[in-house]
């Protein structure tokens, strides 16, 4: 679902949430899935959106901490084509909540170098939504610090789907041929192109699925699963999460000895 907020950053700095991460060792691009805040509202008594008004103060601060610590791409699951079967009201709110936070947003990103990008089925929004969606993509596309991907009107299913179309499409009009239709080509007509696949892959609020996101980019991403609420989660969750995957083996089907001679070469 979809949140966002008005960024506020300061200067970077080292502080007590980041001591033990490896800025050296960072991952390359870290995909979110923003659950929990439907069931974070109702703990305190309200409504839905009330906890998607709440989330924003996550967003804010996991954004912050990206641009702090250096990471280069970060994709949040805002809204995914399943949601658009939630309560006509709900999905109402969060439109109307990207138009009216987008529109604040400009000068912020520009400010500190993020590029606003988004993936997904964008054509399926709300006229407004798109129109504010693409006029931010356009006035951030030189931004160069951070690419802050949005993942909107999306799954997975849908995603793939579109890509074996193109590629038939393709063969059909003998542009490529079948030994040409590689993983590797397969990556290049997905919505994803243009970045490195997550390598580390965060969902909140203590849920174990994947929930149609990024099923083909996160092949071989590290998954970090917490009970926090997306509401609750901030900049020592975040720190947690990068050092449990600086902290694992990642093999790509070698073995431990294997990937223990490469790092001496």
């Amino acid at each position: 679902m979809f949140v966002f907020c008005r960024l506020n950053f300061y200067a970077i700095e080292m502080t007590d949430w980041k001591k033990n991460i490896d800025l050296n060792r960072l991952p390359k691009h870290i995909a979110i899935i923003m659950d929990g805040n439907g069931r974070w509202a109702k703990q305190q008594g309200h409504l839905r959106v009330f906890g998607h008004e709440n989330g924003v103060k996550s967003v804010r601060d996991i954004t912050e901490g990206c641009v702090e610590l250096g990471v280069k791409n970060l994709t949040l699951y805002a809204f995914s084509t399943e949601n658009w079967s939630r309560p006509k009201e709900e999905v109402d709110f969060l439109m109307s909540l990207l138009i009216t936070t987008l529109k604040g947003e400009i000068d912020t990103f520009n400010k500190n170098g993020i590029r606003l990008h988004a993936i997904g089925n964008l054509k399926s929004l709300p006229a407004k939504c798109y129109d504010e969606l693409h006029d931010t993509m356009e006035k951030t596309k030189t931004n160069k610090r951070l690419n802050l991907i949005l993942a909107l009107s999306y799954s997975s299913y849908w995603e793939i789907t579109e890509a074996t179309k193109q590629i038939a499409l393709d063969f059909k009009n003998n542009k490529i041929k079948e030994e040409e239709i590689t993983p590797d080509l397969i990556s290049k007509h997905l919505n994803t192109a243009p970045f490195p696949n997550p390598e580390l892959m965060i969902r909140t609020s203590g849920e174990h699925r994947l929930s149609n996101y990024l099923l083909w980019q996160l092949a071989y991403a590290e998954f970090y699963f917490t009970d926090v609420l997306w509401p609750d989660f901030r900049k020592p969750h975040l720190a947690d999460a990068i050092y449990d995957f600086q902290n694992r083996e990642r093999r790509f089907g070698k073995t431990s000895e294997q990937i223990a001679a490469e790092q001496t070469q």
